[in-house]
């Protein structure tokens, strides 16, 4: 699946570089013509934590079904 611009995504990988945990919630900012999105990972607040390129893969769009929760942040 492709995702388009402003999906709210669900990171599917731990990526601990970035501080980033399996199961967070990003927005994609930006879709690029190979299969890969850029997307930015935020925290409550909505102060950016992250913004990065990830493959399509790495992602799936949240589900309406889907449960979210707070956890602290992670250090990178």
């Amino acid at each position: 699946m492709r995702h388009q611009l402003l999906d709210v995504v669900v990171l599917a990988r731990d990526l601990p570089e970035f501080g980033l945990a399996s199961g967070d919630l990003g927005t994609v900012v930006e879709v690029y013509d190979r299969d890969e999105i850029e997307v930015e990972f935020a925290t409550v607040s909505g102060r950016a934590q992250a913004i990065i390129t990830l493959n399509q893969a790495d992602v799936r769009v949240a589900a309406g079904d889907d449960v979210p929760s707070v956890r602290p942040r992670q250090r990178a």
